[in-house]
């Protein structure tokens, strides 16, 4: 099957285009790819036309995918960030002290809004051809039989870091029901709890639902956050790791600009690798820009969502870090000293967790679900097939995630894997990759395009350095965790 053939948009009719053009760019009519850098005769009216036809599509649909304003988008997105690890960071900055984690918490947010402005670039200059990640893989490679290759792997790929994430907050929701109940049941019971909610908060078929969750994720998670560093300010003393050893009262906490002493490779790249999980988001992106009405304004919801990230991001952690220095834990939850503490904080996280879950399920789900349904009238109906085969699909992709969660119970295990393996290539080696297709006949022509192809291979290179040693740090991290008491399918207490 084409790996795009789920939508017949017609896109080879854009106004402006011709047979020359074709020629000039040595693309077939297969591949409907506009990628020269000002589009040679398809202006920026012509694809507003294009955008607006495949609105115009949906409007007998019984469910329109199509409907989601920029500011919606926004929202939509702020509330996939707004999540649990950011209660990682004060950690991450006990590693690295105040001087790197700021500065690579800043490098980060910039160098993760470039990258996916390449990939909206990229996306826009193939209108109506690209819904997920995986389209974007099989133009790379030249929409041949390469590309092809190309949009399997990296669907694997998709699916794996979806379901993965899912899992992580399968393993979350055990650990805050364990937390609230002072672990009344088996942790496995509570993951199979959280697994059948996060089915229920799955259901809606389109991200125009999810997004509306997704404002009281948002809120949630905001009044847990702000609970954290109101008690890590007012406690006595700051914790000493999940249920271990309580510091005496007055204890000496310090913080420092640079790391104390050696931290060593493997807590240094895993301490950047919880960093750079908070900013990488781009697996998702493509989804979201092909359910917009207008996916022209996409830049306004990147803008404003790196914005409220570095905000968000800094104050938690520097307040975190200032409060707990040496003691900081991932989550800062674990730092608190007071039970009360722990539970009024991490309850509010059991919202996104679930919200945030079915987000990713979402994306995961309907790639399947279009896979199967292909151009079927059941894959914009409300027909029995057409929901009988999304709820299956959800169910199916959600035991995997609990299978997932019940196999890996460590969080900072499962940030530093998922970080290393996807990240690498969803968040830089792709779009570097995108960039050199979109621009490769003027790559050193003049001082503006040799800065921006160097900051590129630059990006490059930080993926493949993230793919590789980053891969062995958290192989690494797993490998200490399961010599020690860490156990699988445990009916264990979990709790923070």
């Amino acid at each position: 099957m084409n790996p795009v053939g789920n939508y017949d948009t017609g896109v080879g009719t854009l106004p402006g285009y011709d047979k020359k053009s074709e020629k000039e760019m040595h693309q077939s009519p297969e591949e409907r790819v506009y990628a020269k850098n000002d589009l040679e005769g398809v202006g920026k009216d012509a694809q507003a036309d294009v955008w607006a036809s495949l609105v115009e599509e949906e409007a007998n649909n019984d469910i329109k995918f199509r409907t989601m304003s920029w500011q919606k988008t926004a929202l939509l997105l702020f509330g996939e960030y707004v999540c649990l690890a950011i209660l990682a960071l004060s950690w991450s900055y006990s590693v690295l002290g105040w001087t790197a984690g700021i500065l690579v918490t800043l490098g980060l947010g910039l160098l993760t809004w470039y990258t996916s402005y390449i990939q909206w670039q990229y996306i826009m200059r193939n209108p109506g051809s690209i819904h997920n990640i995986c389209d974007i893989a099989f133009y790379l490679l030249g929409a041949g039989t390469w590309g092809k290759i190309a949009y399997e792997i990296t669907a694997i790929m998709l699916l794996l870091n979806n379901i993965f994430l899912m899992g992580f907050h399968v393993l979350t929701g055990s650990k805050i029901l364990n937390t609230l109940s002072e672990h009344s049941q088996c942790t496995v019971v509570f993951s199979v709890i959280t697994a059948i909610m996060g089915i229920i908060f799955s259901l809606p078929r389109t991200l125009n639902h999810v997004a509306t969750m997704s404002i009281a994720s948002a809120i949630a998670m905001a009044i847990s956050l702000l609970l954290v560093m109101i008690y890590v300010g007012i406690e006595d003393h700051p914790g000493f790791g999940y249920g271990g050893t309580w510091p005496k009262k007055g204890a000496v906490v310090y913080t420092t600009a640079t790391p104390d002493g050696s931290p060593g490779f493997i807590n240094a790249f895993n301490a950047v690798l919880n960093i750079t999980f908070l900013w990488i988001g781009q697996v998702l992106y493509p989804s979201f820009i092909a359910e917009m009405k207008r996916p022209q304004d996409f830049p306004k919801a990147l803008a404003a969502l790196t914005i409220a990230e570095f905000c968000l991001f800094t104050t938690v952690a520097v307040v975190g870090y200032y409060f707990t220095g040496q003691y900081a834990t991932a989550p800062l939850v674990g730092s608190l000293q007071h039970p009360w503490m722990r539970k009024s904080s991490f309850a509010f996280v059991l919202v996104p967790t679930l919200i945030i879950g079915a987000i990713y399920s979402n994306v995961a789900a309907k790639f399947i679900y279009l896979r199967i349904m292909g151009k079927s009238r059941h894959a914009h109906s409300n027909s029995v097939v057409g929901w009988g085969v999304w709820i299956g699909v959800t169910i199916a992709i959600w035991a995997i995630a609990f299978v997932l969660g019940e196999a890996i119970p460590s969080m900072g295990d499962f940030l530093g894997i998922m970080s290393a393996a996807f990240d690498s290539w969803f968040g830089f080696i792709m779009w570097a990759v995108a960039y050199y297709a979109m621009n490769k006949d003027h790559l050193f022509k003049n001082a503006k395009w040799t800065l921006l192809t160097i900051l590129n291979i630059f990006i490059f290179g930080l993926g493949l350095m993230m793919l590789g040693p980053g891969l062995w740090t958290s192989i690494e991290a797993i490998i200490v965790d399961y010599s020690g008491t860490l156990k699988v399918f445990t009916c264990a207490d979990n709790s923070l």
